[in-house]
């Protein structure tokens, strides 16, 4: 197979914030083309939960997401804080958002959701037998409501379209495969 990887012949920072960075970057192709202005968002390393109850219900959260202006059910999701491990990250995320902990835990998969315009990898997990250890402690900007449905009910809501993101349809689909 012959390479296909692009050469940044220049890069420049167009702006830097805590949880978005855009990048332009003049690249040459293999075949020696140059493209001019390639645009890169970099975002932190994220992390998401699949979380099951001791009794067997799954932790599902709800929250609204402005980007898409619409109220969502989610899985348990944040950023992995610089130097952090991404299964701690995801530990953390669950206690702070839903107060649920413990448990046996497995990362699941790892993934892009768009690899043409994002350097973020997307770590999930399965946390099987978590409880119920604390309250919630949000972020200032989170405003997070705390469920738990039975298994067939989360699929149901997946296969009827309630979760939006791709970040948390691929695990869920994995989840509910059996892969």
């Amino acid at each position: 197979m012959r390479n296909l990887d692009w050469k940044i012949l220049k890069s420049e920072y167009l702006f830097r914030r805590p949880w978005l960075t855009a990048r332009r970057d003049t690249c040459q192709l293999p075949d020696g083309r140059i493209h001019d202005e390639y645009y890169v968002l970099e975002y932190p390393t994220f992390v998401n939960v699949i979380a099951v109850t001791a009794d067997g219900q799954m932790v599902i959260i709800r929250q609204y997401r402005h980007g898409l202006r619409r109220t969502c059910f989610e899985l348990v999701a944040g950023c992995v804080e610089e130097g952090e491990d991404p299964m701690e990250a995801a530990k953390r995320e669950l206690l702070e958002e839903t107060g649920y902990a413990g448990g046996e835990w497995t990362e699941t998969m790892q993934y892009t959701c768009n690899a043409s315009a994002m350097n973020n990898i997307t770590h999930s997990y399965l946390a099987v037998g978590v409880t119920k250890q604390a309250q919630q402690h949000l972020d200032a900007n989170e405003d997070i409501e705390i469920y738990t449905f039975s298994p067939s009910e989360v699929k149901e809501m997946l296969l009827r379209g309630d979760f939006m993101q791709a970040s948390m349809i691929a695990p869920l689909y994995k989840y509910f495969s059996g892969l």
